[in-house]
C-alpha cells in the first residue's frame, strides 16, 4: 500500500509547512505498527497558464496507476473521522494504494473530479488549498490514532 497526496502549489517554509510535516511525521510513527506507510507528498505547479485544466494534467500524472483517488472538494461527502479511519483501514486491508488530490485556488477541474473514487469535503465552508493540506494531514494522523485505539480522538 502507498498513500500519496497530490497537491497544487508548493508549501514554503512557514506555519502551514511545519504543521503538515508534524502531522505526517506523527502519522508515520503511529501508522508503522498498523501497516500504514508514510505519506508521500507530490507538489505540482503550472507556472505558465495556471488553469484548472493545466493543473488537472499535472495532478493526473502524480496519481499512481490503480490507486483509489480521493478528491478534496467542497461538494464531497462529509465523513466523520471514524468513517475516514475505517475507509483508510479498508484500503490498507485490500493492499490498495490511495491518492488524496488537492486542487489549486480555483478548485479541481470537472474532468479530474470525475475520476474520483471518493470526494471529501472538510465542511460546508471553502478552505484555502494550503489549509486543506494541513487539515488532511491532521485527519490522517487522527485516523491512525483511532485505528490504534489511542485517546487522541475524543468521540
Amino acid at each position: 500500500m502507498r498513500i500519496d497526496i497530490a497537491a497544487v502549489g508548493r508549501l514554503k517554509t512557514g506555519p502551514e509547512a511545519a504543521l503538515v510535516a508534524d502531522y505526517l511525521d506523527r502519522f508515520a510513527r503511529t501508522g508503522r505498527g498498523l501497516g500504514l506507510p508514510p505519506v508521500q507528498v507530490h507538489e505540482v505547479e503550472d507556472r505558465r497558464a495556471g488553469t484548472m485544466a493545466a493543473e488537472a494534467e499535472l495532478l493526473s500524472r502524480a496519481i499512481p496507476p490503480g490507486a483509489a483517488v480521493v478528491m478534496m472538494d467542497e461538494r464531497g461527502d462529509q465523513p466523520t473521522s471514524v468513517d475516514f479511519a475505517a475507509r483508510l483501514a479498508g484500503w490498507r486491508d485490500q493492499a490498495r494504494d490511495v491518492c488524496f488530490v488537492i486542487g489549486g485556488a480555483d478548485g479541481l477541474d470537472p474532468g479530474l473530479r470525475a475520476r474520483a473514487d471518493w470526494q471529501i469535503s472538510l465542511g460546508r465552508m471553502v478552505w484555502p488549498h494550503l489549509l486543506v493540506r494541513v487539515m488532511l494531514a491532521e485527519q490522517l494522523y487522527r485516523a491512525a490514532t483511532i485505528l490504534a485505539g489511542s485517546p487522541y480522538h475524543r468521540a
